[in-house]
């Protein structure tokens, strides 16, 4: 079977390469080229170390365009908005898992890997998504994923500790076997995603802290400048404050003290269900709303116009427009949505 191994120039991916070479895929890697600056290249350089090693084609794919419309401009569009996005998830959809398999189905593979940590079974014909048994799972970026995609899928290192990673790159004499791990979004310098928004001329005016009850509490500095849950960066107010909400319609900022970041609920759209084809009626399940937080138990209900609205039994924290709210039952990914509202 032949298999287009998505090569980042790190060594997750470089030992899903070898992996795959070592259980007998006819391998072809490939690299795609998003960035507009020369940041790519070392990445590139370290993949074609990677690939002469392992002795697979390397494939460069310039994908850079595709990249600015699909992932970059509505990163940008969603601060204008007041919200935070979360780029990764769109990337993994729209690019990853999008024009790179196209690509790699056009030049005769079967399936695509890549280095995630998650894993893929086939239940009665239906492809579902599961959570990794590494620490580092990454399902949760991978909500957004189709039944067409996951069907094309691979996850080699399912079950691989980052230790046990990293000594399989090591006995296999992989060249990144040492390089450290990215922890930032990619197209982002030093991840400080202000300046990356003033390089691209965009700002916000000043406006008006508030609190819920609408009185003004100061002055902001534009809202690109803040988050949901933010406490730094906000002034002196004799006290901690909060960032509760960020209210674009009128240019305002909502904050409050500890306590007031609490909400019980959401209102989530763009959906993508993996599990079943569409939620119908109301489901218990439990819901991660950013990353690293906790999957917490909730009632989502099903609403009009492609939403749903998830109640959690307890109140959470700092839910975040433009994050994420990812449904599990216990191991398996349901499905998700992109959070537009809280529910007080």
């Amino acid at each position: 079977m032949k298999a287009a191994i998505g090569l980042s120039g790190g060594v997750d991916s470089a030992v899903a390469a070898y992996l795959l070479s070592e259980q007998g895929y006819d391998v072809t890697g490939i690299i795609l080229r998003l960035k507009p600056e020369s940041a790519a290249d070392s990445d590139i350089a370290d993949a074609k170390r990677i690939a002469d090693k392992l002795g697979i084609e390397l494939k460069i794919l310039d994908r850079r365009e595709v990249f600015a419309q699909k992932v970059i401009s509505p990163f940008i569009s969603e601060y204008c908005s007041g919200r935070t996005p979360n780029p990764c998830i769109e990337c993994n959809k729209e690019i990853k898992f999008g024009v790179m398999l196209d690509y790699a189905l056009e030049i005769g593979c079967d399936c695509i890997a890549t280095g995630h940590y998650a894993r893929i079974e086939n239940c009665g014909g239906r492809y579902l998504l599961k959570r990794s048994q590494s620490s580092k799972d990454q399902s949760y970026f991978l909500f957004r994923l189709t039944q067409e995609q996951l069907s094309k899928t691979v996850f080699p290192l399912e079950g691989l500790t980052k230790d046990e990673i990293r000594e399989i790159a090591r006995k296999a004499e992989l060249p990144v076997a040492e390089k450290g791990d990215s922890q930032e979004i990619c197209f982002v310098p030093n991840d400080d995603y202000i300046a990356f928004l003033a390089s691209k001329n965009i700002s916000s005016p000043e406006g008006n802290f508030i609190d819920k009850s609408g009185n003004v509490l100061g002055t902001h500095n534009g809202i690109i400048n803040y988050t949901v849950g933010q406490r730094k960066g906000l002034g002196a107010f004799g006290k901690p404050m909060f960032v509760n909400r960020i209210n674009a319609a009128d240019n305002t900022v909502i904050i409050g003290e500890n306590g007031t970041q609490y909400c019980k609920g959401l209102i989530a759209d763009r959906l993508n269900f993996i599990a079943f084809d569409c939620l119908t009626e109301p489901m218990r399940a439990e819901v991660k709303i950013r990353f690293r937080a906790k999957e917490q138990p909730a009632l989502i209900t099903p609403l009009d116009g492609g939403k749903i609205q998830i109640i959690f039994d307890e109140p959470q924290r700092s839910i975040t427009p433009g994050q994420s709210a990812v449904i599990y039952d216990g191991n398996t990914v349901i499905g998700g949505g992109r959070i537009i509202e809280q529910i007080d």
